[in-house]
């Protein structure tokens, strides 16, 4: 819930970044966990429920782009990604794996802890008692329906559970087996099937959809605006 502690995994094989962040991190009242590569991260994701890890690219070992695919098959935890690499398909490489964000060395903490503040708020914002707007579409979650224009859409309990977390992380690409997941279903094609209904109820035009859209070979994607 909004007011539970947020309990962070920093991973890191710099010993002075791990230190710095979790002091820093600490002082903005989170509860912060480390390790020191990526076999350590995994062992402690096993035991504690994260609600954000901020994750190093460049480790010995397994890579942060290794981890975050890893983790991502499991669990839908939000992941911002340490990089020293500046150039553009390093950062979209995070981002097709599933990164929720991504911030190059050297960084500023206080630019880290906006956007944990920012990444954390926006799975903290949905309220299910208010009206949800995505273009001309209108939905109650509440109600289990959607208003587009002049026509009245029911939406299932897969449906439902799928726009609470897609409208929870606008713009963040969920895989097929992010979706799956989420729904309970297991056949990918089923999984499509659903998104195109979806599109159906929400989308003007659902053959050039400009709110729930295809992120060719990672998954489907959310804009609110």
């Amino acid at each position: 819930m909004v007011n539970d502690p947020v309990h962070i995994l920093v991973v890191d094989d710099d010993d002075r970044i791990r230190t710095l962040l979790k002091e820093f991190l600490n002082e903005s009242k989170y509860i912060i966990s480390t390790a020191n590569d990526a076999l350590q991260a995994s062992e402690k994701i096993k035991i504690f429920k994260f609600d954000l890890i901020v994750l190093d690219v460049m480790m010995p070992g397994k890579s942060g782009y290794d981890l975050t695919k890893e983790i991502k098959k499991e669990f839908n935890i939000p992941i911002i990604l340490l990089t020293a690499k500046g150039e553009v398909e390093n950062r979209i490489k995070g981002l097709e794996l599933g990164a929720d964000d991504y911030i190059g060395k050297p960084f500023e903490p206080k630019e880290l802890l906006l956007r944990i503040k920012n990444i954390i708020s926006k799975k903290n914002t949905i309220n299910l008692n208010q009206i949800q707007k995505i273009g001309e579409a209108t939905i109650n979650l509440n109600k289990m329906e959607i208003n587009l224009i002049e026509k009245k859409y029911k939406i299932n309990s897969r449906e439902r559970k799928v726009l609470i977390e897609m409208l929870s992380n606008p713009g963040k690409t969920f895989s097929r087996t992010d979706i799956g997941k989420i729904s309970g279903i297991s056949q990918e094609r089923s999984i499509d099937v659903m998104i195109t209904r979806l599109r159906q109820k929400i989308e003007k035009s659902p053959k050039k959809p400009k709110y729930l859209q295809t992120i060719r070979g990672s998954g489907y994607v959310l804009w609110t605006e």
